[in-house]
């Protein structure tokens, strides 16, 4: 609870036994819920998230991060909704400064604008959908965000729109319909840690990004 505010932090995962409870284990105490949502994982990462206490919930196959972030909404149950990757590259520490434009009444919708300080470099597949992604977005929307890719946001409850995505285009639906039902957004810089990358998203999703951006 901030400031009368319930948060809850969403974390969609897969197979990330051996990152997710260096994740668990930082989130901050003023978070009033965590879901994890095992997105049909073949390792241990719902019986490693567990062990922290948490909600989890189990998808039976991969569906992609888009109906895993949509499953986690249903069970949530705070004013501000606090989305997250399970691969170690955003810092949970962090979370506060999300949630604080929207306990202040600034924001409706915050995005963690990347930069890039700490290991590694973005990968090529990343910096090329983000630049095409944003720029478009930018020009269609006409707000002036700078990385509307970014997975680490907030929004309050109410402008949570109902998911169709189910890969990473999601990311550019959820800001589109937010938008739309007249969220105020705002960008606030954190660090990233690159270096440890997955290997989820492919050159596909870019298609589908295009794809959102003309649907939405």
């Amino acid at each position: 609870m901030l400031n009368g505010k319930r948060i809850s932090v969403i974390v969609p995962a897969y197979n990330e036994e051996k990152r997710i409870g260096k994740i668990l284990q930082r989130i901050p105490e003023f978070i009033d819920e965590v879901i994890v949502v095992d997105d049909g994982s073949k390792d241990k990462t719902s019986e490693v998230a567990r062990k922290f206490g948490v909600k989890v919930i189990k998808l039976e196959q991969n569906q992609g991060k888009g109906k895993a972030m949509s499953e986690g909404i249903k069970e949530a149950s705070g004013d501000i909704i606090v989305f997250m990757d399970a691969d170690g590259q955003h810092k949970p520490e962090e979370i506060i400064k999300l949630v604080k434009p929207i306990v202040n009444g600034e924001a409706d919708f915050v995005i963690g604008s990347r930069l890039i300080k700490a290991q590694g470099e973005r990968p090529l597949i990343r910096k090329i959908s983000n630049f095409i992604t944003t720029s478009l977005i930018r020009l269609k929307l006409g707000i002036n965000v700078k990385d509307t890719q970014s997975g680490f946001r907030a929004i309050r409850r109410e402008f949570l729109p109902e998911i169709e995505s189910k890969r990473y285009e999601v990311e550019t639906e959820v800001l589109i319909k937010a938008v739309k039902k007249g969220a105020r957004v705002k960008e606030v810089p954190v660090s990233m840690i690159y270096g440890v990358e997955t290997g989820h998203f492919r050159f596909e999703d870019i298609v589908r990004f295009l794809k959102a951006l003309a649907r939405y």
